[in-house]
């Protein structure tokens, strides 16, 4: 737990979940920098409310909740349940922030709008066209990042959906877009989700903007798809982080009598990959678990875990994520189950793997990915 000092006060956070040795901090300069913008302006009164986008992990909600109505959305169920961390940390009851995911439009009218600019163009790009029906001349809108993380194709959209957006100055390496809104565009509405055809899987797969991969299948997860198991029969197989859901969909063409269960932080991930499900087998049963790994899930209750780990969080390159979903997938697992894992070479998780199953065999490998079998 460490101390945040703003002008609203010295609110206390950590970051979700609670890890010993997180590297990660649970807020950036660029948060103290729109906390700072937005008291400096004088236009919110005690009260008013607020809708923050994108708060990693509460950081900006938990500051205003004290003050102000505030609505959270964000496409990252860890997010949430950070901001509900931290606001028991601070002494601030759950309800003091209204918590919305990504799919849902936010209902103003608000008096203020902070959005922290993701990582990705495309999930940027929606939340604009989310953002621009509830902007007019009295609403405040201030946008921040990292310097390093806003270029020119950033403002671009910015100026293409809300307005001109000029920018602030540098402040410990962040910076605001504080965009104009202007009333005479025409930007449309947000093109998410899109779809693609895999024809040679005969699949067509449909995605929402935050969603990896989004526009094609990417060549890690192409060769995973090479090499998945076949023939488990009626096994429990888990999707974990799966995506659009394409591992595990192609998991259950291939073994028409398993059981599927996709597990996803992320909420236009398990969105994405129940369209594409439904597409798929129409009514046959599955699950879709918003969840950090497999935290909710019973011990030794599947057969089969697949995973193709992310290693970045945001803009943080990180193993956590990986090591957490290799010690989840080994508490499910029943006797005799199995761990399928692809990655990058150079990640190495053979190490862990072994650390945390006793032994793990190479299935395949080319020269940019290896795939990793574990048996429990």
């Amino acid at each position: 737990m460490e101390i945040m000092a703003v002008p609203q006060g010295n609110v206390a956070l950590a970051c979700y979940p609670l890890h010993k040795k997180d590297p990660l901090r649970a807020w950036d300069a660029a948060d103290e920098y729109l906390l700072r913008q937005l008291h400096d302006s004088g236009r919110l009164a005690e009260g008013e409310p607020v809708l923050v986008v994108n708060d990693r992990f509460g950081a900006l909600s938990v500051a205003l909740a004290a003050r102000q109505q505030v609505v959270m959305q964000t496409d990252s169920w860890l997010a949430q349940r950070g901001c509900l961390h931290n606001l028991q940390c601070n002494g601030l009851a759950p309800d003091r922030v209204t918590l919305l995911d990504s799919l849902a439009q936010p209902e103003g009218p608000f008096c203020a709008v902070l959005l922290k600019i993701p990582k990705s163009l495309a999930l940027l790009e929606h939340q604009l066209h989310q953002i621009r029906p509830l902007l007019a001349d009295d609403v405040l809108f201030l946008a921040g990042a990292m310097t390093k993380h806003i270029h020119r194709s950033t403002l671009q959209l910015f100026e293409r959906i809300i307005g001109p957006s000029p920018t602030s100055l540098a402040v410990k390496k962040a910076r605001l877009v504080l965009p104009q809104f202007d009333a005479s565009l025409m930007p449309g509405v947000s093109p998410w989700p899109r779809c693609f055809m895999l024809d040679d899987v005969g699949l067509r797969i449909c995605n929402h903007a935050g969603v990896f991969s989004r526009e094609r299948l990417d060549i890690g997860t192409r060769f995973f798809l090479d090499h998945l198991p076949q023939r488990v029969g009626a096994a429990d197989i888990v999707d974990l982080g799966c995506g659009n859901g394409i591992v595990g969909l192609l998991a259950r063409r291939d073994n028409p009598d398993a059981r599927l269960l996709f597990s996803d932080e992320s909420f236009m991930a398990l969105d994405s990959a129940r369209m594409n499900w439904q597409a798929a087998f129409a009514d046959a049963p599955a699950e879709f678990v918003a969840d950090d790994c497999l935290s909710s899930h019973p011990a030794r209750s599947a057969d089969l875990v697949l995973i193709n780990p992310p290693f970045h969080q945001q803009h943080a390159i990180t193993s956590g994520i990986a090591k957490r979903m290799f010690r989840d997938a080994y508490r499910v697992l029943r006797s005799g189950g199995e761990c399928r894992i692809v990655g990058n070479r150079h990640l190495g998780y053979q190490r862990d793997l072994k650390r945390i199953f006793g032994s793990c065999e190479v299935v395949a490998s080319n020269p940019k990915f290896v795939i990793h079998r574990a048996l429990r």
